[in-house]
């Protein structure tokens, strides 16, 4: 019964996105107000509907009903039910389940915000906003059906053969509860982490999260409607996107630290790559529409950027899927990958033909031209190229050579990490050098002797730091230049938001603390964006210091001998037990003492679990702000309680890379939070005024 409600609710949702889709365009091409409304109330619908669905696979997988191929192929009898719960997203079917019902929730919410200021774009964006779920809802009820279930019949023969279907065949029976138990396979090992069960529904609100905007830009583009609005009614839309965005990659990070086992957290893998490529795009969009918004500049060019970050959104749901590509973030080969292909290719084509008749048509025509090399929007432009290449780059490596070569040369090349390595550090450092000049700009003309002045303290306080960083015994001159680097644009950040600080306390006579705070009140978009900054250098030095200079060391250890791993630290191999958990998995354990200069500083155990599909290991680490000592038992046939072999890393400064990722957190979310409609002296005006004629009235 369970399977059938699903499956209703789902058909139900196809059906009611299909028919949004069809009454908004009837009802915006012939102004007919009462179409327009009817699709709104058929968009909504769809929610209520993909959460009945949803709810329904959650209590199939809590209830453990294994006749439902999803549930016995993410679940099995010894899985807890906080896992059991996280499985809604664990697998192609379910996670495609998910993604819809975020994107109807998405759409409604675009629905219910914006109706009343954008009407006259909202037939598009409900049209476009529904092709998509309707794609995706195409998907789940015809190709990747979660609620699909395994049947026994009878053959002519009396041989008993399995079934998979949605609703019970002829002369079909369910296998007993017993052998469908004794037949499930359990979640996979890798995805039992905190960080990778937070991880895709952070990547999947990040990535439908830009579908809104998307939507709006190419409902500007339907109506006609290209001035700003559809820029204003998005930037919260698009910066909510971004955080969801950049959170999942900071989680995804994580969990490759703690669960791969390879000491560290990026490894240039084709779907790392395929989620980073819409935040790169997305993070140049941010920007460009700041030129658009202040000087009318740039609106062809943002209409790209919107449609890239989609075009990527959509693109790295189809590398991840279709089985294009092999890696350990990837789901199975299926057969939506061709369906999937023709939709990303043609919503993209689709688009960009709507930008260039509008060109043509001379109706994205700049306001204004670029004052000089110097201006702020020239700043922002160079920003964008970088990102832009940036991307070109990265897809160049992670797709388009490995295709390409297969297409013509009959087999496959893969540009590793080295390629990336030699790439993106050039393009990456000319970012934190844009970072740093841009907010010290101004919007139109800008003279070289303005910008020098104002760069004097942030460059004076730079030169202290890689002082100061000398002194602490950094000699690498690459790293030097690096920390400069990174370090500049952070500086900026911050004597920027000195400067406006003591501005009101010069003007306003203000204590330091309280102008600070009002000066984020006031204009949260820019402070925000501040802190956002000071957030990706803080990841910046952490990726310096441990990528430049990290530490590794394996060797075999016996039970009381240490392994010296440098000049400051060594590794004591103290015991070894085995154990098993509650969820039957039997745990290597080994338990350990890092020392420090001849001082125990910490005692870890690192082990390895053994499920019956693979054996995971599960490193130790004593994490300082200083660095991590990060230690995996390597898996060994001849492992025991006398020997055992370890692989030793020390990661410098690598918890500042999550420490940055916090803080851009809250940057994002200061951004994001709505200023007061009514400036405060306005406010403190009008309201005795209006107490007044409150008074009065009585």
């Amino acid at each position: 019964m369970l399977a059938e409600i699903g499956v209703v609710a789902l058909g139900l949702a196809f059906i009611a996105s299909m028919y949004a889709i069809v009454a908004a365009i009837y009802g915006g091409r012939t102004h007919q107000e009462r179409w327009v409304i009817s699709a709104r109330n058929a968009a909504i619908a769809t929610f209520p509907l993909m959460l009945i669905a949803c709810l329904v696979l959650v209590i199939a997988l809590m209830n453990g009903e294994y006749q439902i191929n999803y549930v016995r192929a993410t679940t099995d009898p010894s899985t807890p039910d906080f896992y059991r719960f996280t499985a809604l997203w664990g697998s192609q079917e379910g996670s495609l389940l998910f993604w819809s019902s975020i994107m109807s929730l998405f759409a409604m919410l675009a629905m219910l915000i914006n109706w009343h200021n954008e009407r006259r774009l909202m037939p598009y964006v409900i049209a476009y906003s529904m092709a998509t779920l309707a794609f995706f809802l195409f998907l789940s009820l015809f190709l990747e059906n979660p609620f699909e279930r395994v049947w026994l019949t009878l053959g002519e023969d009396g041989q008993t053969r399995v079934v998979d279907s949605l609703f019970i065949p002829p002369n079909a029976f369910p296998p007993t509860l017993e052998s469908l138990a004794a037949d499930a396979r359990g979640l996979n090992p890798l995805l039992r982490h905190f960080g990778m069960i937070i991880h895709p529904p952070m990547l999947y609100l990040g990535f439908v999260g830009f579908t809104i905007p998307f939507a709006f830009a190419m409902a500007a583009l339907a109506s006609g409607d290209l001035s700003t609005n559809w820029i204003k009614a998005t930037r919260r839309w698009t910066l909510v996107a971004w955080l969801f965005l950049s959170l999942g990659l900071i989680l995804g990070g994580r969990w490759a630290y703690d669960v791969l086992g390879w000491g560290g957290y990026w490894g240039w893998d084709p779907v790392e790559n395929a989620a980073f490529l819409p935040w790169l795009i997305g993070t140049a969009f941010l920007h460009s529409v700041m030129i658009q918004e202040k000087r009318g500049m740039l609106k062809v060019w943002n209409m790209f950027l919107i449609i890239g970050t989609f075009s990527a959104v959509m693109f790295g749901t189809f590398a991840t899927r279709s089985g294009l590509i092999e890696s350990v973030h990837s789901f199975a080969r299926s057969e939506i990958g061709l369906p999937m292909f023709i939709f990303w290719a043609g919503i993209t084509l689709v688009s960009v033909s709507m930008i260039i008749w509008r060109w043509n048509r001379g109706e994205l025509q700049d306001e204004h031209h670029f004052a000089g090399w110097f201006s702020r929007e020239t700043m922002f432009v160079l920003n964008n190229i970088v990102f832009i290449v940036l991307a070109v780059a990265i897809f160049w490596g992670s797709f388009g050579a490995p295709i390409i070569s297969e297409l013509f040369a009959g087999e496959e090349i893969t540009l590793g990490t080295d390629y990336f390595m030699r790439v993106t550090p050039p393009l990456f450092a000319l970012m934190y050098i844009l970072m740093g000049v841009a907010p010290i700009s101004a919007w139109g003309a800008t003279s070289i002797n303005r910008m020098g002045r104002a760069m004097v303290i942030p460059l004076m306080l730079t030169f202290l730091t890689l002082v100061l960083i000398v002194l602490l015994g950094t000699r690498h001159l690459v790293a030097l230049v690096a920390y400069g680097v990174v370090s500049l644009a952070g500086w900026v950040a911050v004597y920027e938001t000195y400067r406006g600080m003591m501005a009101r306390v010069r003007t306003r006579h203000e204590n330091p603390l309280v102008a600070l705070i009002a000066l984020f009140t006031r204009n949260r978009r820019r402070y925000g964006g501040y802190i956002v900054h000071l957030g990706i250098v803080v990841i910046g030095i952490g990726i310096i210091g441990s990528t430049l200079f990290q530490i590794e060391r394996q060797g075999l250890i016996l039970r009381g001998e240490t392994l010296q791993i440098n000049d400051e630290y060594a590794l004591r191999f103290d015991d070894f037990t085995v154990a098993q958990a509650n969820d039957g998995r039997i745990m290597d354990i080994a338990t350990v003492t890092v020392i420090r200069n001849n001082k125990e500083i910490a005692q870890l155990q690192p082990r390895i679990d053994q499920f019956p599909s693979m054996p995971m290991s599960i490193a130790g680490a004593h994490s300082t702000l200083e660095n991590d000592f990060y230690v995996l038992l390597v898996p060994w046939e001849n492992i025991s309680a006398e020997s055992a072999i370890f692989k030793v890393y020390i990661n410098p400064l690598v918890n500042l890379v999550w420490w940055g990722g916090l803080i851009l957190i809250l940057g994002t979310i200061i951004s994001v939070y709505p200023n007061d409609k009514i400036p405060v002296r306005v406010r403190s005006t009008v309201q005795p005024q209006l107490a007044t004629g409150a008074a009065w009235g009585d």
